[in-house]
Parts: C-alpha cells; structure tokens; sequence
C-alpha cells in the first residue's frame, strides 16, 4: 500500500502532457509531445521486448540512427527529450529526472536505461548518469565531451567554440579563472558509477581536432577503469573522417547495438526506493519555502555514517541543483559512535546554535543497536529530538532513516523485526513525519539477488556503491510530491519521560570536587584515537581510587558523557542520597579509543530539584589496562 501510494503520487506530476502526435520514423512510430516545454519524444517498435528496455538519446537524436533502427527492430524503445544549450547543466539534469520518471512509471519502460551520447551529448549523458548510477544498464558514446575546458573552452589543443563557451560559463556561473578549478565534470567523481559496474564503450576517430581524444575519452575511460569500472575505447581509423576527424561514418552499428543490448537485455525487475518510504506529512513545508522564499537551513543530524562524506555530500548538492536560487544554510551535525540518546541532549548546541532548521534528516538505527540502547530509550530520545525540533520550528520536516547492517540482516533473517527499526516507524507514524527503512531496502535487495553485501555494500558504512543506495531513497523521498494537506494533529505523547528539554550541562556545575580537577584541553597520553568535539575540550577527570564530586540539578533525567579509554574505571552513584549503585564506563571499544559513551543513571525522577553525587571504585576487572578512570565531558540533564 505504501509503494502504491507513493506512485500514484509522483505519477500526478507528469500529467497532463500536450499536443501528442503520432508519425512514422523508419518503419516504425514515433510519439512527439510537449514534456515541460520542451520538445520530446519515443519510438516503439513493433513488438517490444519483455521489460520494455530503451535507449535515450542524450543530444543530436538523429545523426547516426542506424544502430538506433536496428535496436527498434529488435524490440527497444529510443526516447529523446530536448535540453539543447544546456550542456548538462543541472536545470537540464532536473528536466531528465522528470522525464525519466514518466517514461517509466506512465509507459512501463524499464527502470534501467541505455544512455548514448554524441559530442557534446556527453555532458548530459554522464552527469545523469553520475547522479543516477542505479539507472543506468550501459554508455555508448561517439566522441564525447568529457572535460568543457576542452570544448567549447578550446583551453587544450582543440579549437573550441568560443560562443558556446561564454554562454557555459554563465550557465553555471564562472568566469575563466574559475572555470580552471571548476571540477564537476564527466571526467570526475566517477566511483558511484563505477561501483555498479556501468559498462561504458566511446567510439571516436583516431584524430579528433574539436574534441580531442587526449582531453577527453582518454582521460575519462582511464579514471573509470582506475575507480573500478569496466570502459572500452573503440577506434574507427578505416572510414572516413570530417569536421577534423570530429565526424566519422559507423562501420558495423549492429557491433554496437549488440553491446546495448546486452547489457539492457534481458530486463531484470528491480526493487523500488519507494516501496521503503513512508511519505506521512511529505515534505511540503521545507521544499515550498526552499520554492518561494528562496532560502532554507537543513541539518544532518546523526553517527559517522552521516559524518563521513557520501549520501549526505550527494543530498546537499542535489538540494542545491533542485532548488538552484535557494541560499541554504547546511549542519553537518554527524558524530561517530552516537546514538539517539546522545542526539537529544546535543541537539540544541550542534544544531540549533547553527540555524533552525526547515528540513532535518535524522539517523541512530545502526549506533542505537551497537551501543545497547534499549527500546524504551531509543522512543525517549527520538521522540525528545522530534519535540525539541518542532518546539524550536513547528513546520520543521523531519526525515527519519533507518540504517543498514549485518544485525538487522540476522535479525530478519531468524524471522525477527528488528526493534530499532521498529521505533523508527512509530515515532514517524505517531508524528507523521517521513520515514525511510533503508536496511530493509538493502536486505530485500540482497535477497532478491541484485547486489551482495560482501562484494557490494561491504559494511555497516557503505561503500560508494552503497552510499548511492542510500542517496537513491533519499531522492526518491525529495522528489514525491507533497500529499494533501491534513488538519493539523497535536498526538500526545508516546512515553511521558521523553527527553523533549533535553540539555548539557557544564562540568563545571560540580561540586564538592574530591580527587576530580578540571582539565581546559583533554588530550590522552596514550595516542589512542578520539573523536572530533571529544578532545581538546574542558573535561572534569578523575583517576584515583575514591575520588568523587556533587552535581546538583534540576529536571527527571540525569546522565554524565565520558570519554571510555582503555583505562575507563567502574563508578559508584547516588541521587538524593538513595541506595548507590554501580556502572562499569568500559565499552567493548575503549582498548581502541577514547570513545564518546553516554550513560544515563536516571530517566524518571520527580520533576524538581535533586543532588547526584559520584565515587570512581577500584577497577577489579581484567578488561581494563592501566589506571581506572573517568573523564566527563557532559553532564545530560532532561526535564
């Protein structure tokens, strides 16, 4: 039902289209329309294939139609649609996604394409190619134009073509000085593509003067072969040459219609994104104040699988090229090793301190499961960030993610859903916010036989190939279209000790310092890794048998950061002068860093004033090397 849903809804956006007209086109039919006003259309053959594979034109549709013919004769449909002069810039890029989506979702044709491209062909071709490498069955390409410096710049040993340079250089608005650094080029960034195995094939002459092979296919099939996927030159030095060996007649087409279509045939069904996405609310706030007030502060909030560079890199600039004349103000707000708990109590100093956000995309699925926390918590923390985000914007949208990894593979495995994933859906159920179950994505896909986590996805942080899974959903859920506007809903609370004000509080609130001291700039003395905001910061430290201090506080919910070590100790804590009670700050990590841990001591007190007091006991276990220790950065207090 949720996949239907979803479909229904971005097929509403391709209608209606105009002026449809029929004509023949070698033997065949040719269907023109107007797609966004611009001039498109597709040619079905007679019978089609089982799938309906297809082949996209990418610019000159009709110069060198022969291997065109014979893929339509052989049951392929060619799909054109004009964004000439826009040598691939993302507006043009914008304009295919949406044509893509038509031809698959309205006309059935295969989720994989065939993309082939002539000339200047190879801008559009590869930049669309890069931003959707899932998409892609294969590359056939004629003298592409794989570096604009080399054309239209004429900055190498080609002649250029000096008005169709000026006029890319407005395009995407640089000037020659910065058109030099400019990177975001078909010869760069190609690890998505190659990590799907996309195979490529360029057709050129031997010696091209306005697209030199030395500037472009060389170049380009070299950095493909080198990010690991499979690239073939062919050299067409028997027929003849025009236009400075640009021009050259196709000796054998059937050669290469073979290689489309074995590479695009037979279709195999793949697994949608958007089978994995709960739309609830949408995403109408955010993206209708990106359109029409031109500005908008998004947030990532999450572990190292948000910290480190991929599907959060490729979000923000396809953000930026969906809503070009939008000044967005983007947090990066990915720590290693943290969780939701964590999430709630820093939420207010590494989010909100940096803008209030329109649109936060929100993930604790994979450190939730690895660092213990329990249902319950996990529901405290997500649903405490949720109403600390909407309290501080109420027509904040918020994404939640669940991410992929081998426990949860397991878990389904026995039969068992497991619990983080499940606390994900509910909190975005009850809140009716997005939600994206990316690891059932990946373990539905694993099963279905499309890819391997072995050789393909590799780890709990993915690999390229898995970082364009994962950016694939997110589009997927950027591009819906916003569902019917509800009345506006106030659900109540989901469990009443969540940490909706949640905070830090400062070590130096402490009290009664016996043995503790205060350090301005922690570092370790052992040169075991940290983590960045983990080091070189204010930390009350103590590392001596008896050593104990007092915090008084006011709220339900007390709990300390620490940085666990390999020398983290076992403490001893009261509130209110209750019976003590014992907490080992060692994790099954601490022998490898000083790791950012999180431990609350009491989530449902009164609400009121109360007095923490603290004791760091004798280590007695073996685990630990060294002194016992314990070193907090935070103290974590929610009302």
């Amino acid at each position: 039902m949720i996949r239907k849903t979803l479909l229904l809804l971005m097929q509403v956006a391709w209608l209606p289209l105009c002026g449809q007209q029929t004509m023949p086109w070698k033997g065949f039919e040719k269907v023109s329309f107007d797609f966004h006003g611009r001039e498109a259309w597709y040619v079905r053959p007679a019978v089609a294939l089982e799938g309906k594979p297809w082949v996209w034109r990418a610019h000159f549709p009709d110069w060198h139609t022969d291997m065109d013919s014979i893929l339509v004769s052989r049951g392929f449909h060619i799909a054109y649609v004009n964004t000439n002069n826009l040598f691939g810039h993302p507006s043009a890029l914008n304009v295919w996604d949406d044509f893509y989506d038509y031809l698959t979702s309205e006309k059935g044709f295969s989720k994989k394409v065939a993309l082939e491209a002539v000339s200047r062909g190879g801008l559009y071709a590869y930049e669309w190619a890069k931003r959707n490498p899932e998409k892609v069955s294969c590359i056939y390409a004629e003298a592409p134009v794989c570096d604009p410096r080399s054309w239209p710049g004429g900055k190498g040993t080609g002649k250029g073509a000096s008005k169709d340079w000026q006029q890319w250089l407005a395009l995407f608005g640089l000037d020659e000085e910065s058109a030099r650094d400019f990177s975001d080029i078909p010869l760069n960034h190609l690890e998505g593509l190659a990590a799907f195995k996309v195979p490529v094939l360029h057709v050129v002459g031997p010696r091209d003067k306005v697209v030199p092979n030395e500037e472009n296919t060389w170049l380009l099939i070299a950095n493909y072969i080198k990010a690991g996927g499979p690239g073939t030159v062919y050299t067409l030095s028997r027929s003849e040459q025009k236009n400075d060996g640009h021009h050259f007649s196709i000796e054998h087409p059937e050669v290469f219609a073979n290689f489309i279509q074995q590479n695009s045939y037979p279709v195999r069904p793949l697994l949608p994104s958007a089978g994995y996405i709960q739309v609830n609310g949408g995403l109408g706030k955010s993206t209708g104040k990106f359109k029409t007030l031109k500005t908008g502060t998004v947030a990532f909030l999450g572990g190292s699988i948000t910290h480190n560079p991929g599907w959060r890199t490729k979000t923000i600039r396809y953000l930026q090229e969906r809503f070009p004349e939008t000044k967005f103000n983007f947090i990066s707000a990915g720590i290693p090793s943290l969780g939701s708990t964590p999430h709630a109590f820093r939420f207010g100093r590494d989010v909100l301190s940096q803008g209030v956000p329109d649109l936060l995309f929100l993930e604790s699925a994979v450190n939730d499961r690895g660092n213990g926390f329990s249902e319950k918590a996990q529901i405290r923390a997500l649903e405490g960030i949720c109403r600390q985000a909407r309290a501080s914007n109420p027509d904040m949208d918020i994404i939640l993610m669940a991410f992929a990894d081998p426990h949860k593979n397991a878990d389904w495995d026995a039969g068992r859903e497991p619990a983080e994933v499940t606390v994900h859906e509910r909190v975005a159920r009850h809140y009716g916010l997005p939600y994206i179950n990316l690891a059932r994505e990946v373990y539905d896909k694993i099963k279905a036989g499309e890819f391997s986590w072995e050789y393909d996805f590799k780890d709990l942080h993915p690999s390229p190939f898995g970082q364009e899974i994962y950016f694939e959903a997110i589009k997927t859920l950027l591009r819906a279209p916003a569902p019917p506007a509800a009345p506006e809903a106030s659900p109540g609370l989901m469990d009443e000790f969540s940490y909706t004000k949640a905070n830090y509080e400062e070590i130096g609130r402490a009290e009664k310092l016996n043995g503790f001291r205060y350090v301005s700039e922690w570092k370790p003395s052992d040169q075991k890794p940290t983590r960045k905001g983990f080091v070189d910061v204010p930390v009350l430290v103590g590392e001596q048998e008896g050593a104990s201090f007092e915090f008084p506080f006011e709220g339900r919910a007390v709990g300390i950061a620490v940085v666990s070590g390999p020398d983290a100790g076992v403490i001893s804590y009261s509130i209110d002068g209750k019976k003590p009670r014992q907490l080992d700050l060692q994790t099954q990590w601490s022998n490898q860093l000083h790791l950012p841990w999180y431990l609350m001591l009491d989530d449902e007190l009164k609400r009121g004033k109360h007095r923490l007091k603290l004791t760091l006991l004798p280590r007695k276990s073996t685990s630990a090397t060294g002194s016992s220790a314990c070193r907090i950065v935070y103290f974590l207090v929610a009302d």
